[in-house]
């Protein structure tokens, strides 16, 4: 990066930073620990070395290999979503080629859908596909302008913003495609589980006919206005204030705002772990997976979704869920999405499983990827999708099999307690 061109971005983003005034500033609290924890690494390890550690990560790490059957569903914009199939197949082989009988045929399958986060992509569910594959047939997809699909035709052609009633119509696009027929579970983390709350706002029949579970993770269903980012009172309020302007200004500098996001990627790796994890002894490869994954979204897409999210109050579509078998987990220290959002979900839902994983920040099914597993194999297992211990297995040097310690659960009322409920898959 040449010097004058550094000297655009700093002038750019200055200039957008003197416009929103002394509030501006507090947008700095958000990097101060991150940028403490930058400046004490190049101390002793050199770019350099930094970066071939980050390219042999990159090329050794197994996360985000997975792949399955690929399909494409076109979103009503005619935005292309892309998605991917894993089939069910028997103990010894590949499913065998059915034969119909007088015009019968086997019941559809059980599918079940996972929907991921803002700045995330399919690929986040890696230790969660791994350890279902086979089992059960699943759906991955990737959010208008996230991953593989395409760019949302409705923010490229009209500029708007995401909302979230539009994701909820984009799921039901990828479920039409995908799995035309038979029962569901939808299974949605952060903005995926949003998402699944709109699908159920604007389709409750879909609900009522086909989902027999629903797992939200790290999510929250409204006053997303209210987080604090771990942040203090003042600071945090002159975020919220500041952050869309920010953020819409910067969009529009797209093309230079990622030429000095590259130019200042160790800081921004430093907060991408801040707001991702909680546990310091993080995998290092599982850290730059998710790192490459947000840092792969470009800031135009990360300033037309983040609008939604203040609108974003889906309270009242929890009702479609009442009569479902509901699994609400979250992170104990997740800053993003906090806890107490997924504990206000569960008031809601007296009749759901809700798990608090200690120690686990925002990204937890890849923080703690065996206590995401672990739970959702249980719910499958309840609604008789999988046998539990069908479902147990593991992909890469976070997974095991058995229930880890740790955690907490509370079983909903209208179902008896499990054995060993208090523990939580990890």
């Amino acid at each position: 990066m040449s010097e004058s061109s550094a000297e655009a971005v700093a002038g750019a983003v200055t200039g957008t930073w003197r416009r929103a005034g002394f509030a501006g500033a507090a947008l700095g609290i958000i990097a101060a620990g991150a940028a403490a924890s930058v400046a004490m690494e190049r101390l002793t390890v050199s770019r350099g070395i930094r970066r071939k550690a980050q390219l042999d990560l990159d090329s050794t790490g197994p996360y985000g290999t997975l792949r399955g059957t690929p399909g494409k569903a076109r979103a009503d914009d005619g935005t292309e979503l892309y998605y991917e199939v894993d089939e069910t197949e028997p103990d010894g082989g590949p499913l065998p080629r059915r034969r119909r009988l007088f015009g019968r045929r086997s019941p559809a399958p059980v599918t079940v859908v996972f929907s991921h986060g803002y700045c995330l992509t399919q690929d986040s569910w890696h230790f969660q596909r791994a350890a279902l594959r086979g089992v059960v047939r699943t759906v991955y997809w990737d959010q208008r302008s996230h991953g593989r699909s395409g760019r949302g035709v409705t923010q490229r052609e009209q500029r708007t913003p995401v909302s979230l009633d539009q994701l909820g119509r984009d799921l039901k696009a990828v479920v039409d495609a995908a799995a035309p027929e038979g029962p569901l579970v939808l299974v949605g983390h952060s903005m995926g589980g949003m998402t699944v709350m709109a699908l159920a706002d604007q389709y409750p029949e879909l609900v009522r006919e086909r989902v027999a579970a629903v797992a939200l993770v790290g999510t929250s269903a409204g006053r997303l206005d209210e987080v604090s980012f771990g942040l203090p009172v003042m600071g945090a309020n002159a975020v919220r204030r500041v952050l869309p302007g920010v953020l819409r200004a910067l969009g529009q500098r797209a093309e230079l705002v990622e030429r000095g996001r590259r130019a200042t990627a160790d800081l921004f790796a430093g907060i991408i772990k801040r707001y991702s994890f909680a546990s310091k002894d993080v995998d290092p490869a599982v850290a730059r997976f998710a790192e490459r994954m947000i840092e792969s979204t470009p800031i135009d897409v990360v300033a037309e979704f983040y609008p939604g999210f203040s609108a974003h109050d889906k309270t009242a579509a929890l009702a479609h869920f009442a009569q479902l078998s509901v699994l609400v987990l979250a992170g104990d220290k997740d800053l993003v999405t906090p806890s107490s959002h997924s504990e206000a979900i569960a008031d809601a839902l007296p009749g759901a499983e809700l798990v608090l994983v200690p120690d686990a920040g925002h990204l937890v099914m890849l923080e703690h990827p065996e206590a995401v597993t672990d739970r959702l194999a249980d719910l499958l297992a309840r609604v008789g999708v999988a046998r539990r211990a069908a479902t147990v297995g593991g992909y890469g040097p976070h997974t095991r099999t058995g229930r880890p310690s740790g955690g907490t659960s509370r079983t909903g009322r209208g179902r008896p307690p499990r054995s060993g409920s208090a523990q939580s898959g990890g």
